[in-house]
């Protein structure tokens, strides 16, 4: 297991903040867990939402800090209320009551260790949900292989194959090779997927968000998801890339076309992906975002 004592090493950034002891790191995440919203959520891949949604827990902070960021007041601003390891492992039988087909844990990598003791706990307490690791795809292996036997599905993102657009959005020009282990190692321990009727138990789905103008590196994208995936994970084209209102990059303003995402998804098809979810273009809307008020946060009874 992945220690965060000392210095953290849970992501790529390495930042070896001495997270234990109050200091903050490039994430933005100090030592105490941090959630934003844990609620039931109906807008994820259908094997994963399916008909009465996906138990999602939105925690603060990200070690990537992408410009476009659709969840930037968390993610960014870091908004969110503090927890305990405790209070998550009954945030995940809360949501179980409520309906929900999973638990579904989205930007955990900074988290990491308080999560996997956090599961560990709700095992021994019976609960037997699949967990979802909903990621942004950079990701240390040695973290992941932390998590080895705690995850069932991984959900992932795949957001570039090159360098240099990764810099310029994401200040990571190691992006690509990182997330293109990171998948390696996701497809090790979910080799296969597998289901209970219609909803995914066990698998792998590599979700890449399509951005204005880059439909080059899209293709890209694709033959590195054929490569390493082949058959056997689902590949999610994503076209909710919603403009920030403020950008320094001005190719980022406007939506992706109709023509950029049909070629995306021609390419997807013609390179034999069968195992694919695509979207509607209605999904361009500020609506998809869910509302980081922290409900599910506080214990029953708890003020704000």
């Amino acid at each position: 297991m992945v220690k965060n004592v000392m210095t953290c090493t849970l992501c790529p950034r390495l930042c070896g903040a001495d997270r234990s002891n109050g200091k903050i790191g490039y994430c933005g995440a100090g030592g105490t867990l941090k959630v934003a919203r844990a609620s039931l959520h109906m807008w994820e891949e259908p094997p994963i939402s399916g008909e009465r949604g996906s138990g999602t827990v939105f925690f603060s902070h990200c070690p990537l800090k992408c410009v476009y960021c659709q969840n930037r007041e968390i993610s960014s601003g870091g908004d969110g209320l503090p927890i305990s390891v405790e209070r998550l492992c009954d945030i995940f039988f809360e949501l179980k009551a409520k309906g929900a087909h999973n638990i579904n844990l989205v930007s955990p990598t900074q988290y990491t260790d308080h999560i996997a003791e956090a599961i560990r706990m709700a095992k021994k307490k019976g609960f037997d949900l699949p967990f979802v690791y909903n990621t942004s795809g950079y990701e240390r292996i040695e973290t992941l292989r932390s998590l080895a036997g705690l995850i069932d599905i991984y959900l992932t993102d795949f957001k570039y194959m090159s360098a240099s657009l990764a810099e310029r959005y994401s200040h990571a020009a190691d992006y690509p090779a990182v997330a293109t282990a990171a998948l390696g190692e996701m497809m090790l321990q979910q080799p296969r997927c597998a289901y209970r009727g219609e909803l995914m138990e066990r698998g792998v789905i590599v979700r890449h968000l399509l951005l204005p103008g880059q439909t080059a590196d899209s293709k890209d994208v694709i033959d590195t998801f054929t490569s390493v995936c082949g058959k056997h994970a689902y590949l999610s084209l994503m076209r909710q890339y919603t403009p920030p209102k403020t950008c320094m990059y001005p190719e980022l303003l406007r939506p992706i076309t109709d023509a950029e995402y049909d070629e995306a998804v021609s390419y997807a098809l013609l390179c034999g992906i069968q195992k694919i979810f695509l979207q509607e273009k209605e999904s361009v809307s500020e609506s998809f975002i869910p509302a980081f008020n922290y409900e599910g946060v506080l214990s029953h009874g708890t003020e704000q």
